[in-house]
């Protein structure tokens, strides 16, 4: 990989959780250049239309081109047909733009989505990773991306419960970046002195909301009180 790839802004990490009729979408701020961190409040979660999102790890360029580039696909889409894509089909189609970026990928510009929607037939939240030679591949319960990814999926693993309300998986959410940023310097952690937060999303039959950045201020105030006083956060229930 060239220096000049190795210098440009990289983002990690995305979090997903499927909870009560929805899902929940969660993406940490920080963007790096090698070991150099280039921004703080770079947004990774984006808005694909009413009932899905996706957030992005990877050349950070690229991964906002392709969000705002399926959205306007998606629009497009609805504005011709008359009808919306199937959630299955958003995700083949979304494949079908991470394939056309394999060449770039294999010389260092690799960016990978993770996927999420209401599904309207089925009245649940589904998750879709992908690699870079497309996908998808559908998740369930939960996953991550991103370097912090394995961090965050060990936190999800022990902080997730099925039917949970969308409320109590934002919260684990955020637990998620919170361990992924304690242990992967690549992911940025809550800044409560410059009030830079995760960017949270839910989706529901109600469509996709973005916590504003005070809601999303309360959630991260709230991990980090706790962690005060358990750094290693909350214990999973045995039962």
């Amino acid at each position: 990989m060239s220096q000049v790839v190795r210098d440009l802004p990289h983002g990690t990490t995305i979090v997903a959780a499927t909870c009560d009729h929805g899902v929940v979408l969660a993406g940490d701020r920080r963007a790096t250049a090698g070991n150099l961190i280039a921004q703080r409040d770079l947004e990774k979660v984006y808005r694909s239309d009413d009932f899905s999102a996706l957030g992005y790890a990877g050349a950070g360029s690229l991964g906002i081109e392709f969000a705002r580039l399926f959205a306007v696909e998606l629009e497009h889409y609805e504005k011709m047909e008359g009808r919306s894509l199937s959630l299955e089909g958003k995700a083949n189609r979304l494949a079908f733009m991470v394939r056309g970026n394999l060449g770039a990928a294999m010389q260092g510009l690799a960016v990978v989505p993770l996927f999420v929607g209401y599904d309207e037939d089925s009245g649940r939240g589904r998750i879709f990773s992908y690699d870079v030679a497309g996908g998808p591949y559908e998740e369930h319960r939960y996953y991550s991306i991103g370097s912090g990814s394995p961090f965050a999926m060990s936190a999800l693993k022990k902080l997730y419960a099925d039917g949970m309300p969308a409320d109590d998986a934002v919260l684990a959410c955020v637990q998620a970046l919170y361990d992924a940023a304690d242990d992967d310097s690549a992911t940025g952690g809550p800044d409560l002195a410059r009030r830079i937060f995760p960017i949270v999303a839910t989706i529901t039959a109600d469509g996709y909301r973005r916590l504003s950045d005070a809601e999303a201020g309360d959630v991260a105030g709230h991990v980090v009180r706790e962690r005060m006083a358990r750094p290693d956060g909350p214990a999973a229930r045995l039962r």
